[in-house]
């Protein structure tokens, strides 16, 4: 039971689980599921008790039962004592202040990582502002390599997504061409199939792949078909790099995806068992986003950041390359305006870096939430300084084939002269090479190169 008490009355919270809900700043998918505070001073009491938890409740009690569900049981059982050992006399509120305060440096975040669990960073962020999540979140270092290095500091990588409604093959191309001229794809040459046919997906895995040998790019490529279809492709000699699959925080969410964590182990031992890593053996690719739990009624009334936070704990036991927290594509249901993405990209952001993991965002609204590219705008330009791995890059940033609004090239390329970032070194040093980065580091071609042009499909 807790209790926090706001003038003249005293607010009950039976457990946890209820009192982390009713903590959540508001968010349409939490109101929609019935978990939300019933009024804000409900909301400020909910923080102040849960400002007074110390973490070793979280050890104690778990949101979703030990016995029912496996990601709980990885949760506990994964736990680093040791590296927990250094907050473990604090309370959620003395932990933010602990990370707001110069104790809590890059080196000493990356060692605490294991010791964190995913409720005790969602405590954390409901009772901060967003302020607090991008200060702390900048201190927070991880890197991830494959072909190529990304999330050293000073740099902002890039997924550049080509997706096509047909899987035209020419019309990917030329997005694939139109984003490498602008200096976007060193996270990842990543295409959303129209269909997860493993023939279309093998053809386009083989396509990403030629074209990435023919202009020697020190990137990786994924298509993002259901893990089972890229393990058959595994099987049968396709050329992947990266295996793709999205997550969530309970056992029931990831049974609606049709995985679980030995599915998730088979995929990373086949991949690993290909080598085509050249300096790092990160292999996955994962994609996450608030209410996907709730969407599949799979959320056991726990809210939904705190769910999301979860997810992160399946992704950190199978050392990803790539996490992308896809913010607000599941539409205005779970996160309904440009203020609820906002908070909800910042507060995801920060949950899984100070987890250890590399957190990318996918910065997007849908076309029938109340948000628009100005919300874009303002948190991309929020995100930045908060450290965030990479960002998508996506043709007019309007994904044709998924029908949202995401980040584009020229996006990236703002992003990187505002706020002085490079890409991943290996990838910044074949853009010099082609001649598309000056010596100021900004992309600025001469020309067109011809071994460009000699990749576009014959129509």
């Amino acid at each position: 039971m807790y209790r926090a008490a706001i003038g003249h009355r005293t607010y009950t919270f039976p457990d946890l689980r209820t009192l982390l809900a009713k903590a959540t700043p508001l968010r349409s998918g939490d109101r929609l599921a019935g978990l939300c505070a019933e009024t804000g001073e409900e909301r400020v009491a909910a923080q102040f008790a849960l400002a007074d938890v110390p973490l070793t409740t979280f050890l104690n009690e778990a949101v979703v039962p030990y016995e029912s569900d496996e990601v709980t049981r990885l949760i506990i059982d994964s736990h680093d004592k040791a590296a927990f050992a250094a907050v473990a006399h604090l309370t959620v509120g003395g932990f933010r202040d602990w990370l707001l305060s110069d104790e809590a440096t890059t080196p000493v975040l990356s060692t605490l990582a294991p010791g964190v669990t995913p409720e005790m960073a969602a405590a954390v962020s409901k009772i901060s502002r967003l302020q607090d999540l991008m200060v702390m979140a900048a201190k927070c270092s991880v890197v991830t390599r494959f072909r190529n290095t990304i999330g050293l500091p000073g740099r902002l990588s890039v997924r550049l997504q080509p997706n096509h409604p047909t899987d035209d093959a020419r019309g990917i191309a030329a997005s694939i061409l139109d984003g490498l001229l602008l200096g976007s794809g060193d996270a990842v040459i990543g295409i959303n199939p129209a269909t997860d046919s493993p023939q279309r997906t093998h053809t386009l895995l083989s396509m990403l792949d030629d074209i990435r040998a023919k202009l020697d790019i020190p990137t990786q490529s994924c298509v993002l078909a259901h893990v089972t279809t890229t393990l058959e492709l595994i099987g049968k000699g396709s050329p992947v790099d990266l295996v793709f699959q999205s997550i969530a925080g309970t056992q029931s969410a990831n049974k609606s995806f049709g995985i679980d964590l030995a599915l998730l182990r088979e995929a990373r031992d086949a991949a690993l068992s290909l080598k085509r890593g050249t300096v790092g053996d990160n292999v996955m690719y994962f994609e996450t986003g608030q209410g996907s739990a709730l969407s599949a009624n799979a959320h056991h009334g726990v809210d939904q950041q705190t769910v999301e936070a979860r997810a992160y704990a399946v992704a950190r036991a199978f050392k990803p390359l790539l996490v992308n927290t896809v913010v607000g594509f599941i539409g205005p249901e779970y996160l309904f305006d440009g203020k609820q993405i906002t908070r909800a990209g910042l507060e995801d952001h920060f949950c899984g870096k100070l987890l250890g993991l590399p957190m990318g965002v996918d910065v997007c609204y849908t076309n029938h939430a109340e948000a628009d590219q100005d919300d874009a705008d303002a948190l991309l330009a929020l995100l930045v300084p908060a450290g965030v791995n990479f960002i998508m890059g996506v043709p007019g940033a309007d994904d044709v084939m998924l029908g949202y609004q995401s980040t584009s090239f020229h996006d990236a390329l703002a992003m990187r002269d505002l706020y002085g970032r490079k890409p991943a070194p290996e990838f910044e040093a074949w853009l010099t090479k082609q001649g598309l980065m000056d010596r100021e580091n900004r992309i600025r071609p001469r020309e067109l190169p011809l071994q460009f042009q000699a990749l576009l499909p014959v129509s």
